[in-house]
C-alpha cells in the first residue's frame, strides 16, 4: 500500500510528469545523435570509396566495397544465429527451473490438506511410488540403436 501511495503521490506533486518529460528529450536527444552519426558513418563510407576508385579505378572499388558489406553482412547474420540459438537454449533452462520451482511450491502449498484429508498419506504416496517406478524404468530401457536394422 506504501508503494502506491508513493506513486500518486508522486503523480500529484506533478514529479512523474517532469520523469517523462526528461524521458522524452533524453530519447530524441539520443535519436538526433544516433541520425548524425550514421551521416558521419555515410560520408567516411563515401570518402573510403573516393579514395579507393582514385587508387584502384571505380570498378574495382565498387566491386570491393560491394564484397566487403557483403561480408558484413553475413558476418551480421551469423552472429545473430549463434547468439539467438544460444539465448533460446538460456531461455528453455530458465523456463525449466521456473516450472519445476512452480511445481514444488504447488506441491508444497497442496500437501498439508492431502495429509488432513481422508487417504491421508496414501494419496501422497502412491504417485511418488509410480513417479519412482517410471523414473527406474526409463533409466534401465536401452535407447533404440540406429544401426541395429542395417546389420552392421
Amino acid at each position: 500500500m506504501g508503494l502506491l501511495a508513493s506513486l500518486l503521490s508522486g503523480f500529484a506533486s506533478g514529479e512523474t510528469v517532469a520523469a517523462i518529460r526528461r524521458a522524452r528529450t533524453a530519447a530524441i536527444v539520443y535519436a538526433l545523435a544516433a541520425l548524425a552519426s550514421f551521416c558521419g558513418l555515410g560520408f567516411l563510407v563515401g570518402a573510403a570509396y573516393i579514395w579507393a576508385a582514385a587508387r584502384y579505378g571505380s570498378f574495382a572499388a565498387a566491386l570491393g566495397f560491394g564484397v566487403g558489406f557483403l561480408v558484413i553482412a553475413g558476418l551480421v547474420l551469423l552472429i545473430h544465429s549463434l547468439m539467438s540459438g544460444a539465448r533460446a537454449r538460456r531461455e528453455a533452462r530458465r523456463r525449466s527451473a521456473d516450472m519445476k520451482a512452480i511445481g514444488i511450491t504447488a506441491a508444497l502449498a497442496v500437501l498439508p490438506a492431502l495429509l488432513k484429508g481422508k487417504g491421508g498419506l496414501g494419496v501422497i504416496l502412491g504417485p511418488v511410488v509410480a513417479l519412482a517406478a517410471y523414473a527406474i524404468y526409463r533409466e534401465n530401457v536401452k535407447p533404440d540403436d540406429p544401426d541395429a536394422g542395417e546389420g552392421k
